[in-house]
């Protein structure tokens, strides 16, 4: 399957990380998705019905960062990825990048982040 549809840069304020400072003051964090599913049917129809609606994705990406603290990234990228195959029938995978770009580090440094795939299981 090689049609996707992708939000990246989404940003949002959520509190995770290690520390229990990192979790009480908080921080901006960015995510990244790439949405797998057959497209064609929504591009010959013009039905939002055939698709995924980002904008919805959005609103539920958001709900998860700025939801429950934890303490990994890889933990939040895993709830992503989760809600989302979970949610929305249509997704075959799922590549979910989360940014954390004022991460705690003694020196200098572009971004720290976390990228996972995942797959929907078929039966």
């Amino acid at each position: 399957m090689a049609d996707k549809i992708e939000l990246v840069g989404m940003e949002f304020f959520g509190r995770h990380g290690c520390s229990e400072e990192e979790r009480l003051v908080g921080q901006r964090f960015l995510v990244d998705a790439a949405l797998y599913l057959d497209l064609a049917s929504a591009g010959r129809t013009d039905d939002i019905g055939e698709t995924v609606d980002y904008a919805q994705v959005f609103d539920d990406v958001r709900h998860v960062v700025e939801g429950k603290s934890a303490a990994l990234l890889e933990t939040v990228a895993e709830r992503i990825a989760a809600m989302l195959l979970e949610k929305y029938a249509r997704l075959d995978r799922v590549r979910i990048t989360v940014h954390k770009p004022f991460a705690p580090l003694p020196g200098r440094f572009a971004d720290a982040s976390v990228t996972i795939r995942r797959s929907r299981t078929r039966a």
